[in-house]
């Protein structure tokens, strides 16, 4: 693929903005749900279970579609793709706004789980849009979206839901989905590489089926019981359809996810770092909330509020945003295998932080933003990889597979960290509460995982003629770009 040439005007201006400004709105999607869920059963009637599905669903939704909207783009369009599943997230919005039926609710966040395929898409545009020297800094940027969103989003939700009516947020979320609508609409343009051919349906709704077996298992395996019948009949389901699945793909002319091109090293193995970074990274995110929450009569407990929880994690999203341009420079020098490495090398650090000191505020600050500075490096340095392993007109579909077993990972995680504190607990004021020593080994459990993640990341092949060619060769390329044409043309 030629260079291409820039976007003219204020536009050009705009269009990672734009692009970035939707990452993180997607992740703020994600969590705003989060604060309110200890009041959701008594605001609509439902029970708590049933209340657990309005993250389940958006979970499940996701996973599915992420690799499906991926391919879609390759062959229909990036940009097209991208607007349609800002949309989708935006109507779930205005669904919640406009309802208290729990019912209404889940759906409207399965249809916000569209969302999840906007980073992968953002990538791939950007690749196809972008010379190779700003390149590096704009994914890194989309990779760092994802925690920024996070970050912002929780502290968010807690002060609309403490200070108004919630269906507030959720008109608010729905006008920041308006907004981004229009930026990609106005700031991005259409990318001409495509990878034509019949989009497979049969494969589509074999991914789907397995991987709601397999997500639906590990998500409520904890409440249902890990060898109870339907968790059991759930993962042997996840197995056979899978693996049928895997049968299908292999020999379909034009498959869904290209599992030959997986399977080599240079894919698949940022694919697995990218399961084991989701599991690190999740971790954090998820007790950190609980333990700053946690009862003084713990003895380790701060008994903060949903509020001031927030901002515990708010450092950790203003790091990841400072530490995206450093990651990119580390791969532009080191390379991004070299980054990938480091950055869950650093996630390990974070965690050893955790355990030396999980009582003070500011260790506690400081250890979880220490986790997300290295997921940032981490993040960053994935897209990367897959961007210079898998060809041009294949790159959302490859990365939508990357950003799949980050799902899979955090997922895997929720149910590891819930396994773990449910069977350390003491009772505290008649209530059943974790244990430090349960954090401790949730730590001491993410940080090996991370280390996994870093040996994973280290065997990971060399390619020389993946790399970017040198800047004294890019500066003979024409001012003007030469006409690309769509494969097959």
């Amino acid at each position: 693929m030629t260079e291409p040439a820039p976007i003219p005007g204020l536009r050009g201006r705009f269009t990672i903005p734009s692009l970035a400004f939707g990452g993180i709105l997607m992740a703020v999607m994600q969590t705003v749900v989060v604060p309110l869920l200890p009041d959701l059963p008594r605001l609509t009637g439902a029970s708590a279970g049933t209340v657990s599905w309005t993250v389940t669903a958006t979970l499940l939704a996701g996973a599915v579609l992420t690799p499906v909207l991926g391919r879609a783009g390759d062959m229909y369009g990036k940009k097209r793709v991208l607007i349609s599943a800002l949309t989708l997230m935006t109507v779930g919005s205005v669904m919640c706004a406009l309802s208290s039926d729990i019912t209404v609710i889940i759906t409207a966040r399965a249809l916000q789980g569209a969302a999840a395929a906007v980073v992968p898409l953002s990538i791939s545009i950007l690749r196809d849009e972008l010379p190779p020297e700003r390149r590096g800094s704009a994914v890194a940027m989309m990779s760092s979206t994802v925690g920024i969103g996070a970050a912002l989003g929780l502290p968010l939700a807690a002060l609309v839901i403490q200070y108004a009516d919630w269906h507030v947020m959720f008109w608010l979320t729905s006008a920041l989905g308006a907004l981004g609508i229009a930026a990609v609409a106005w700031a991005v343009r259409e990318s001409p590489v495509r990878e034509p051919g019949r989009f497979d349906v049969v494969g589509t709704l074999g991914l789907a089926a397995g991987l709601v077996c397999l997500l639906l298992g590990v998500s409520q395996g904890g409440q249902w019981g890990w060898t109870s019948g339907p968790i059991l009949v759930l993962f042997l389901a996840a197995v056979v359809v899978l693996a049928l699945w895997t049968w299908h793909q292999l020999r379909a002319k034009a498959p869904l996810v290209d599992l030959r091109l997986a399977a080599r090293p240079r894919v698949g193995l940022p694919h697995v770092t990218a399961l084991l970074t989701g599991f690190a990274f999740y971790a954090n995110t998820l007790v950190t909330a609980q333990l700053v929450q946690a009862p003084k009569a713990t003895g380790y407990g701060l008994e903060l509020s949903i509020v001031a929880t927030g901002l515990c994690l708010l450092p950790g999203g203003i790091t990841m945003l400072l530490f995206s341009p450093v990651s990119a420079r580390i791969s532009e020098a080191r390379g991004p295998r070299v980054t990938l490495a480091l950055g869950t090398a650093v996630i390990a650090c974070g965690y050893a932080v955790r355990i030396a000191d999980s009582r003070d505020l500011w260790m506690i600050i400081a250890g979880a933003t220490v986790v997300s500075t290295g997921t940032t490096l981490a993040y960053s340095a994935l897209p990367t990889l897959i961007l210079r392993a898998v060809p041009a007109e294949q790159t959302a579909s490859a990365n939508g597979v990357n950003v799949l077993m980050r799902t899979i990972g955090q997922a895997t995680s929720s149910a590891a960290v819930a396994a773990i504190l449910v069977h350390h607990t003491s009772e505290v004021g008649g209530v059943q509460v974790a244990t430090l020593h349960g954090y401790l080994l949730t730590f001491t459990m993410a940080g090996a995982i991370a280390l996994v993640a870093c040996a994973a990341a280290l065997v990971i092949p060399r390619d020389a003629a993946a790399a970017e060619p040198p800047r004294q060769a890019r500066r003979k390329v024409p001012a003007v770009a030469p006409e690309r044409t769509e494969k097959g043309a």
